[in-house]
């Protein structure tokens, strides 16, 4: 077997104090705010308008509402509901809401 000669790569030290500088002004500067909303709710929101799905909605006081949201805004949602009267709710009065079972 032959003796293969190897040769050790290093980087130039230029590169390596070139890097150790960017890591400390990475460090010295403060990091980003994060954004003010995800955009998560009103994807979710669009979703189920689009797909018509019925949906359960459950207020702080108990009572269980269902139909399909057919707007949103900021501060409520509109429920149209078949055989009963359409409902504009206030989120801040919504304690959780699910997508009805499909009737069997």
């Amino acid at each position: 077997m032959e003796a293969v000669n190897r040769r050790l790569i290093r980087p130039p030290l230029n590169e390596i104090k070139e890097q150790q500088a960017g890591k400390q002004r990475n460090q010295n500067q403060k990091k980003a705010v994060p954004p003010d909303t995800t955009n998560a709710e009103n994807y979710y929101y669009v979703k189920q308008m689009q797909t018509k799905t019925l949906m359960v909605i459950v207020l702080k006081d108990g009572e269980t509402i269902s139909g399909n949201i057919e707007w949103y805004d900021k501060n409520c949602l509109k429920i149209n509901r078949d055989g009963a009267p359409n409902l504009l709710i206030y989120k801040p009065n919504i304690k959780y809401m699910y997508k009805a079972e499909p009737a069997a």
